[in-house]
């Protein structure tokens, strides 16, 4: 590893000496202003029998380069993918190839030439001319492996797009998801309008805000939550079809679906219901599907989502009688939902009412089957503050959320538009809030007095953008579909933009031996560590592969781990009041065995805790130590 490091910190080296010649030859390529490029790679692939003979010119980055004596080839990186272009000396002159030869992978190039074919009818550019427009003073991955680890593809995500195309991929498509979006809106006569982040009250969603300082005013305000509020206000303003595609922000923990900033998109339309909203979503998922995918049947691992069928639409009562039995039409009271519950398992609070408990049946035994697209209609008015009672039953609103693949996709209201009822709603919400219901809703007086001046009838949507992008890409985690996904900062708040260089992990036939000596035991667990015990146990070094925090649960998390026999292992551990999932992803961990109960609790090694953790109730029972070495999966440590 030592020597690995060494050999990079030599190539940096030689690379910026490389640039110092090049400053002192007044060749400095950093003083060059523009290119003229006239075509990306794939136009003249696609135009080759157009092209062929004429002069292009082209820039992207160097990523391939074979010398041949007189003749080289190497290949340039744009946009669009990637070209081969031909470099003769006795094309481009003597002093412009040595220039090239001295060019290093990764270097921005521009190059001119005429359009031809090689013998093996490679599609190419001889060179007339080669100029280095910006030199690379730190080494790319290694091609042949890549840029895989994906702590480090998110933090330097712009290496992660030069050295993986599919991640590039996705995000063009995420870019041309958006724009059809605004394309489709546009063409149902939505305008498309900007509302603020900054706001005193945020309110619209049942979440935890972020809350910061505005100096100039001496006011603590919040970050938005959602953009539902501001632009009911425009409905009542006369804008009857009205949509924002922005970033809102929820202070809450990291997984695979979930971001603390991640895009929303929410639109209103006066005189329709929730219905209307039915109709839109399902016509608007069918042409992203067409346009974007190419038809409306998409893959999602293991899935085949059909987006030409009618959607499925089922209220939420009948949903819950379908998967789990429990038929909440014929439970009255909130003693007879709280004996439900306790029967089927399922955990409420003090605070929770009939309504609630309904919905965490819902979570329970219905999200994860709605695998094809559903509706999920008519929620119980006590999780829904903003939406309209049905007038046959007041228990129930006219809501529905969106599935598909066990996710939600979107939450659509006929808009709540009676003040005296609203004002009640925001009351409940503020009694929630008072029992510690960090995501409960506050009363937002300008808002009411926008009711009072008047809304109309008004159906309202929210999208959650990454997910949809997830979905239409078949990615697995919302941090693939982000471009720069929220992390914790390398080395504390002083660290240069959470860059740092990684060690590499690299395969040794020989077992590694790590020093335990130095690993102290917390003072507060320090009676009961048998050391004795730990010193003879067996370890074996795993992966977090993946971390995610357990629904419902405070304390549990569930990883994903790698432990070197090819096959993933799914453990829990109660440590979430000590790490969010986003801190554990690709951490090396020791897995210790054959230890007695607690005989490890509170071990630290690296200022990293220990905690126990066990699989199914009966099977093998592991600890996991937290380890700052790189060391490959599956390693056995003595």
């Amino acid at each position: 590893m030592a020597q690995q490091n060494k050999d990079t910190n030599e190539l940096i080296k030689v690379r910026r000496q490389k640039l110092a010649d090049l400053q002192a030859a007044g060749k400095n390529p950093f003083e060059i202003m523009k290119y003229d490029v006239t075509h990306h790679s794939k136009e003249i692939k696609d135009n080759f029998e157009e092209l062929e003979g004429k002069e292009v010119a082209v820039a992207g980055r160097l990523m391939f380069k074979r010398v041949m004596g007189k003749a080289s080839f190497c290949n340039v990186q744009d946009l669009q993918g990637g070209i081969q272009a031909y470099v003769a000396r006795d094309e481009i002159g003597v002093e412009s190839y040595q220039d090239f030869k001295k060019m290093d992978i990764g270097d921005i190039v521009g190059i001119k030439g005429k359009v031809f074919a090689t013998k093996t009818g490679e599609k190419s550019i001889h060179a007339e001319e080669v100029i280095l427009l910006s030199k690379s003073l730190k080494p790319l991955p290694e091609k042949f492996h890549g840029l895989t680890d994906t702590d480090t593809r998110y933090r330097q995500r712009y290496v992660d797009l030069i050295m993986n195309e599919e991640s590039k991929e996705v995000f063009i498509k995420r870019s041309k998801i958006i724009s059809k979006i605004r394309s489709y809106l546009d063409g149902q006569g939505f305008m498309e309008v900007e509302t603020p982040m900054l706001v005193s009250n945020a309110g619209g969603a049942a979440a935890r805000p972020f809350e910061t300082h505005y100096n100039a005013l001496s006011e603590d305000v919040k970050l938005r939550i959602s953009l539902e509020l501001y632009l009911k206000r425009l409905i009542v303003g006369g804008l009857e079809k009205v949509y924002e595609i922005g970033r809102v922000f929820r202070n809450e923990g990291v997984d695979t679906r979930h971001n603390p900033e991640f895009t929303l998109m929410e639109l209103y339309q006066a005189y329709t219901d929730y219905h209307g909203m039915m109709n839109l979503t399902e016509n608007l998922y069918r042409y992203l599907a067409q346009e974007v995918c190419g038809g409306t049947k998409i893959q999602y691992k293991d899935f085949e989502i059909d987006l030409g069928k009618p959607f499925e639409r089922i209220t939420m009562v009948d949903a819950v009688k379908k998967y789990s039995g429990v038929d909440f039409k014929e439970i009255k009271t909130l003693e007879e939902a709280r004996a439900a519950a306790e029967e089927h398992h399922v955990e409420y609070e003090e605070r929770h009412k009939r309504g609630d408990i309904l919905n965490l049946f819902f979570e329970e035994f219905v999200e994860d089957k709605l695998i094809q697209p559903t509706f999920v209609m008519d929620h119980p008015v006590e999780i829904s503050p903003l939406t309209k009672r049905k007038p046959e039953d007041p228990d129930y609103v006219e809501r529905f959320e969106f599935f598909m693949n066990g996710w939600e996709m979107a939450n659509a209201y006929s808009e709540l538009n009676d003040p005296i009822d609203q004002r009640e709603r925001f009351k409940a919400q503020e009694e929630l809030l008072a029992q510690g219901d960090e995501e409960a809703n506050t009363t937002d007086e300008d808002f009411l007095n926008a009711l009072e001046i008047g809304m109309p009838p008004t159906g309202g949507i929210g999208f959650g953008i990454d997910r949809m992008v997830m979905l239409l890409t078949n990615s697995t985690a919302i941090r693939d579909v982000l471009l720069f996904p929220t992390m914790k900062t390398l080395g504390g708040v002083k660290s240069e933009n959470g860059v740092k260089d990684k060690e590499v992990s690299t395969p040794n036939s020989e077992p590694e031996k790590i020093d335990f000596s130095k690993v102290k035991i917390e003072p507060l667990f320090e009676e009961d560590v048998d050391f004795d015990t730990f010193s003879k146990s067996d370890f074996r070094a795993v992966k977090v592969k993946e971390c995610v925090a357990v629904p419902k649960s405070k304390k549990l998390l569930q990883f994903t781990l790698d432990d070197g026999t090819g096959t993933d292992r799914t453990i829990l551990s109660g440590i979430h009041a000590y790490y969010e999932p986003e801190e554990l992803v690709g951490k090396t961990l020791i897995a210790i065995t054959n230890l007695p109960p607690r005989a490890m609790m509170g071990i630290d090694s690296c200022g990293m805790l220990l905690s126990a953790v066990h699989e199914e109730e009966g099977e093998e029972k592991l600890h996991l130590l937290m380890v700052d070495d790189h060391i490959p999966a599956g390693a056995k440590l003595y």
